[in-house]
């Protein structure tokens, strides 16, 4: 695929998980986050690491899982590969986060290691059927 291709990829990704991922810490930050972890968090996120961890993180979800599912023509392939990748990524955060700070909760990890999991399935089962829509690859 011709890099364009891959950086429309990446837009189309960024704009399905952005939203999802806004709904969810919106209202699930409020109540489950707060209420598990609350100490831990900060008044206000800081945007210049959340921008990097978005920006650098919808790279990762067109390299391992979009474009390997539009290779094999199948929307099934981007949402195993998304689900995959999601459950590696968060797992990895939230097992390190369970080893290494007083105050983070089984819970917490678990519940964020379930969502990072649907998150990046689905974003990368959208951005498939975006780009397949569109003949974009």
């Amino acid at each position: 695929m011709p890099v364009t291709t891959y950086l429309i990829l990446y837009v189309i990704t960024l704009l399905s998980m952005l939203p999802l991922d806004v709904a969810w810490l919106s209202t699930a930050g409020p109540t489950i986050y707060k209420q598990q972890i609350g100490p831990l968090l900060l008044d206000k996120p800081a945007m210049g690491p959340a921008a990097a961890f978005y920006l650098l993180y919808g790279g990762g979800v067109v390299f391992f899982a979009v474009a390997p599912a539009l290779r094999d023509g199948s929307w099934s392939t981007a949402l195993l590969y998304g689900a995959v990748f999601g459950f590696m990524a968060y797992a990895t955060y939230d097992l390190s986060n369970l080893a290494t700070l007083r105050g983070y909760t089984t819970t917490i990890a678990l519940v964020d290691l379930a969502w990072g999991t649907v998150l990046t399935g689905v974003s990368a089962t959208v951005a498939y059927a975006v780009a397949r829509y569109f003949r974009i690859a």
